[in-house]
This record gives C-alpha cells, sequence and structure tokens, in this order.
C-alpha cells in the first residue's frame, strides 16, 4: 500500500514540473524575467538579467516669441552740395584708338599716350589754335629744348588753359594758328617725330598757360595731366583743369624760367685752318736814264 500511495505521488510531482517547465514566463508586464545567460555577471558580481522598457515621449513645447530689439535711430542724412562743374565740355585728346598712358610724374609734368601711329590728336575742348609746327627739326647732335616735340599743335581753350599735341606725324590740312576749333576736332596723326623717333608712336601731351614761342618750356607742361585725362576717357566730361594752371601760373609767375632739361648738347666750335698769305710782288724802283739813251 504505502509502496502504491509513493509511486503516484511521484507521478504528480512530475508533471507538475514539466507543465511548469513548458508554460510562459511571468512577470510584470514591460519587464522580461527569462533567465539570464549562464555565466553572465552585471558589473556587480549579480547575475545579469535582461530589462526592456518603453519611455514616455515628451511633449513638445512652443519656444518663447523672440524679444523685440530697439533699433538704433539713423543720423539725419547729411547735406552733401553737388560736385563743381564745369561750362566747358572736354574728349579725350586721342580718338578712335585703344590708349595707354602713364598717371605718375615722368620728369616733367606731362605724359606719353600710347596710340597707334596715325591715330587722331583732336582738340580736347573748344578754342583756337595757337602754334603749329609742320617740321621736325630735332636733331640728336643738337637736342634742343624747342625742338623736341617735334612736330605739334597747341591749342588755347576757351577755357583759357593751353593744351600740346606733340610727336605727331601729321598735321591736319587747314590746321593753323588763328583757327578757331571745336572738341574733338582732328587737329593731326599720332606719330613719334621730334626726341621719339626710336620709341613707338605715342602722343606727348601737356597742359600750361599761354606765353611766347620763345618759352618752350612752359609749352612742353606745367600741369600735371592725368587726373584729367581719366574723367574725360571715364564719361566725366566737365572737370576742368583750369584752376589747377591758375594756381601753378601764381606760384610759379606767368613767365618762369627754366630749370629741367634746359640745355642743349654743347657743339664743337670749328677751328680755322690758318691761310696763306700771298707773296707781294717787289717794287723795286725802275731806273729810267736822263739822256733818253738805252
Amino acid at each position: 500500500m504505502r509502496s502504491g500511495h509513493i509511486a503516484r505521488l511521484a507521478a504528480v510531482t512530475g508533471a507538475a514540473l514539466v507543465t511548469a517547465a513548458c508554460a510562459p514566463p511571468g512577470g510584470v508586464a514591460g519587464i522580461g524575467t527569462a533567465a539570464p545567460t549562464p555565466g553572465a555577471e552585471s558589473a556587480a558580481g549579480a547575475p545579469a538579467s535582461s530589462v526592456t522598457a518603453t519611455m514616455p515621449q515628451a511633449t513638445p513645447t512652443s519656444a518663447p516669441p523672440p524679444t523685440a530689439v530697439d533699433r538704433p535711430k539713423a543720423d539725419s542724412p547729411v547735406q552733401v552740395p553737388p560736385p563743381k562743374v564745369s561750362e566747358h565740355t572736354y574728349v579725350f585728346p586721342v580718338k578712335g584708338c585703344s590708349v595707354t598712358y602713364e598717371s605718375r610724374l615722368l620728369v616733367l609734368p606731362k605724359t606719353t599716350i600710347w596710340a597707334g601711329k596715325g591715330c587722331s590728336f583732336v582738340s580736347p575742348v573748344n578754342g583756337v589754335v595757337d602754334e603749329v609746327n609742320t617740321k621736325n627739326r630735332w636733331k640728336p647732335s643738337t637736342d634742343r629744348g624747342a625742338d623736341r616735340e617735334g612736330r605739334f599743335v597747341t591749342v588755347i581753350g576757351d577755357d583759357g588753359v593751353r593744351y600740346l599735341g606733340g610727336h605727331l606725324d601729321k598735321i591736319a590740312l587747314g590746321v593753323r594758328p588763328g583757327l578757331r576749333v571745336r572738341a574733338g576736332q582732328v587737329l593731326g596723326q599720332v606719330g613719334n617725330s621730334g626726341n621719339a623717333r626710336s620709341t613707338a608712336s605715342n602722343l606727348y601731351f601737356a597742359i600750361s598757360w599761354k606765353t611766347s614761342p620763345s618759352m618752350w618750356w612752359v609749352r612742353r607742361g606745367m600741369v600735371k595731366p592725368w587726373d584729367y585725362l581719366d574723367a574725360w576717357l571715364k564719361g566725366n566730361p566737365t572737370l576742368s583743369p583750369r584752376e589747377e594752371m591758375l594756381a601753378v601760373m601764381n606760384q610759379t609767375g606767368a613767365a618762369p624760367r627754366c630749370f629741367t632739361l634746359c640745355a642743349s648738347k654743347p657743339q664743337p666750335t670749328p677751328t680755322k685752318k690758318p691761310t696763306k698769305k700771298r707773296s707781294e710782288p717787289s717794287q723795286e724802283p725802275v731806273q729810267i736814264p736822263l739822256n733818253g739813251g738805252t
């Protein structure tokens, strides 16, 4: 009897164990209760367990509106007077050709406008032709200052300023002293006459005031011209050199002395060969017989 009771108890206990092994794991919702992996331990030495959880999403909050910034008030606009403009209209002195020129002092207050041979030299302003030199008189052996610009034309503008265009190849037909010309009228053709004969063709351009032809050093340039050339070339046709010309003339005087490149090359004095004196025939007295005999 007792052995049969023990057999039935063992059978019931085994069935319970099998049922527990096949049942799903229990536990709190959201937290797994799976057995830890054999040998796995936590950092503290306790058996590791697998824990999963769903974190609640944070509710987005709207950003506060930006604080208004007090912008400083702008100052009142400065009243700038309009630029001074001349009553005269100017043009660039070379027409119909691409050009380059120096914008710095080259020994004298003038500039060299590099342009192709045959390009037109034109009057920069309305005025009257003053001097015309149609002959190329310059020689390297003498290097006379008055001849260095070769063929040239000067114009006394209606603004009272004298303009010189030198190193010309040709003078335009009909251009003569006293001729009335207008801005842009052709006066000659660019070349390399004068002391520019060994260089590329160019226009010697200078600004000064009217003097007698004997004061050639004034004619060759007294006012730096490049600021005015820049303005005339880049679309400001009213910038006038008159005020600067008057200021320079008041400083130097209307008839200043020459200080730069004034002397010509000294020329050797030719030596004369001594001439032989002709021998005069002797004037011996002639003996005339008194008695008339031979």
